[in-house]
This record gives C-alpha cells, structure tokens and sequence, in this order.
C-alpha cells in the first residue's frame, strides 16, 4: 500500500462529515481535512476508493461504478448514524461530491477543492486525447501537483487509461445534472492548476440551484489540500459546514 493510504475514521457528534480524495490519489491528501472535521467534533468518513492506494495495476480494473458504490454506501452509513452530513471532496473527490449532492438534497453542505466537472475543458481532454492515442495501458503521473516545496502527494505514478476513459460520461452526466443541487455549495479553487481547468468549478457555480461560495486560492496548485492553503481550507470547510448545520437545525426548530 501507499504511504498513509490508509481510510480513516472517526467517531463523534450528531453531524458528519463523508471526505472524499481524488482519482489516482488516497486518503491521504484528504487527512489533514478529516482530522479539522473529527477535531471539530464530526463523526468522519474517509474512505480508500477501490483500485486506490495500492498499485496502478489495481486500478485498471476499477471504473466509476467502483467508485461511486463505494461513497454512496459512506454517505448511507453515515446518514443512518447522524442527523445531517456535509460532503467534502477533492478533484474527483469533487466530480462525486456533486453526484451526491444531485441524488441527496438533504445533504447539509456540499465543499469541494478544484472539483472535476467539465469533461471537455482544454487540460482534462488533453489528457482524454493522450489516453486514446496511448500504445499502452497506462500514462505519466497526474498527481502531486502541489507548489509548497518538500509536500508530495501519496498518489500513483501512472495513470489507468481504461478508468481514465470511462470517467467521460459520468461527468457529462454531472455537469448535466447541476441544476439538481440544492445543497450549499463551498468551492475552493486554485489560481495555478495543472490538473483540472477553473472551468468546473465555475460551471459548479454557474448551474447550481443551491448557494455557493467560491473562494480562489492564489498560492497552491491542484492538490490544495496539502499545500500552501490548506490551513485555510481546513477551517473555511469547517466553518461553512458549521453555520448551514446550524441554519438546517434551526430551521427544523421553525418548522417542529
């Protein structure tokens, strides 16, 4: 396994918070925004997506089928233990942090960093065109786009074409289905990112129906969670799922 690929846990209040890390990553890029959420008193989930954290072989045999069972299953276990659930994710921690906010309005917020939303936008088809015209079954590294020196991220170093192919449709279908959110929505979004183009996050912004609150981060790159911003990230995520976890509550003390 990869160092501190690790799924983490953490077991807390009434609210909880499903963490989600992105395609060829794992939960370690994520930790340093579980750990705010259980330090503030969440119950946490931080899953290991299938095919993750172990070796670019193992993921060629996953798809977004795969993926998208297993935060699905998160969510409903956490739903079960909790009275409301924030959903917070990374790349496409945050292509499938949208897709349950766009099947679970009862999502208490949704907080994305560089989310993955427009499938045709120039880097990700870039990459699109590289995987279809590979002679082989793998690409060059996506990961580890981080600007504070000494910081890498825990992810692969090559890139699965079949599951980067098979990625194509479902975003279509989530940049399709924007308009179904109507959870909060807080977007954090890297001036330099060499991985998915502003453009999803401005899509994100654009087309949902619920609030959102974009917040640009102008010293880190793609994976901000563990680069220059992330103390900033940490505790705006905290904050914005606080304040619509209290609104939510106060508003069923209106309505009780």
């Amino acid at each position: 396994m990869l160092l501190d690929a690790e799924p983490f846990s953490a077991s807390g209040g009434q609210h909880g918070a499903l963490v989600i890390h992105g395609f060829t990553g794992s939960p370690q890029s994520m930790k340093p925004l579980a750990t705010a959420f259980a330090d503030a008193g969440f119950t946490v989930e931080l899953p290991l997506l299938p095919g993750h954290g172990t070796t670019p072989q193992d993921m060629a045999a996953t798809r977004w089928a795969d993926w998208s069972a297993t935060v699905e299953a998160a969510y409903a276990d956490l739903d079960k233990r909790c009275e409301r659930v924030v959903v917070a994710g990374l790349s496409m921690g945050g292509s499938l942090t949208a897709w349950l906010g766009q099947r679970h309005p009862d999502i208490a917020a949704l907080i994305a960093v560089n989310p993955l939303i427009d499938p045709h936008a120039p880097i990700w088809q870039a990459l699109i065109d590289a995987g279809k015209a590979a002679d082989g079954d793998f690409l060059e590294a996506v990961g580890s786009d981080i600007a504070l020196e000494g910081v890498t991220e825990s992810a692969y170093d090559a890139v699965p074409v079949a599951p980067l192919l098979d990625l194509t449709r479902p975003l279509e279908e989530i940049a399709d289905a924007l308009p179904r959110i109507t959870s909060p929505s807080l977007l954090f979004v890297s001036a330099q990112d060499h991985v998915v183009d502003p453009s999803s996050a401005q899509a994100w912004a654009e087309r949902t129906s619920g609030e959102v609150e974009v917040v640009e981060l102008a010293e880190s790159f793609h994976v901000a969670t563990l680069d220059h911003d992330r103390e900033r990230i940490n505790a705006g995520a905290v904050e914005f799922a606080r304040a619509h976890l209290t609104e939510a509550g106060q508003a069923g003390r209106r309505h009780s």
